[in-house]
């Protein structure tokens, strides 16, 4: 096979050849699909998609020794070309180059004696990287996104709670997060979260805070308190919370 006769022995040398090897095959299934399409016509054999070292991909038959000099790519996605939506054939294409990718890595980390540390690093590295089936479907770009807004949530968060809650409102503001997406995908970045007072949404270059009494959550400068302040505070309590009388 064209471009398969690089070796890979250390943990660097195989990410390497993961990387290029992704990168022939995202190549295929992103801008070059026209072409892609093309080659995979469901009249011809059991074919399969291949990704090289060198971030060139090939369709072509599977090899013929056994076994084989490397794992096999999903045989036959040509004959479902027809039979499916693109979108969806591409997915499932993608789904499967996924998992002969780490076939191929891990087959390296086994065939040069790579121990647990070793395989765990590879495994640390290549995990970083988006799936081809996340880019393929635009679940990539999503989770950049709303990684960097957990991140900055998180953070305003954070200056506000460095108090006494710790953890625990950490574990309260990524449930808030997670339960919006499940919701709806096309809210806002940041949900339903409101604030007490005025009503408005979160923004991320503002300061939040929470109340550890009623658990809602208040725009600094609605409430009055600088992250300064907040540094300081053990329990905060609203001004709605701070008003209330106990009962006699």
């Amino acid at each position: 096979m064209e471009g398969n006769g690089f070796n890979p022995r250390t943990v660097e040398e195989v990410f390497r050849d993961f990387k290029g090897r992704r990168a022939g095959m995202i190549k295929a299934l992103t801008t070059e699909v026209e072409d892609f399409f093309q080659k995979c016509d469901p009249e011809k054999e059991n074919l399969c998609l291949y990704g090289y070292p060198n971030e060139i991909w090939e369709v072509n038959l599977p090899a013929e020794e056994v076994p084989p000099e490397l794992p096999e790519p999903a045989l036959g996605i040509n004959f479902a070309r027809d039979g499916m939506q693109d979108k969806d054939w591409l997915s499932l294409v993608a789904v499967h180059s996924d998992a002969w990718l780490l076939a191929v890595a891990f087959y390296f980390g086994a065939r040069f004696g790579f121990d647990k540390a070793d395989r765990r690093r590879l495994f640390n590295m290549i995990n970083e990287l988006p799936t081809i089936f996340e880019v393929v479907t635009g679940a990539a770009k999503k989770q950049v996104k709303d990684k960097s807004s957990v991140s900055n949530h998180s953070s305003s968060k954070s200056k506000s709670n460095s108090k006494s809650r710790g953890s625990e409102t950490q574990a309260k503001y990524t449930k808030v997060d997670v339960k919006d997406e499940e919701e709806d995908e096309e809210e806002d970045e940041h949900g339903e979260t409101l604030c007490g007072a005025c009503g408005e949404n979160y923004a991320s270059d503002e300061f939040w805070i929470c109340c550890d009494i009623c658990e809602r959550w208040f725009h600094g400068k609605c409430v009055k308190i600088t992250p300064a302040r907040a540094e300081h505070i053990k329990q905060y309590k609203c001004p709605t919370c701070s008003n209330k009388r106990p009962r006699p």
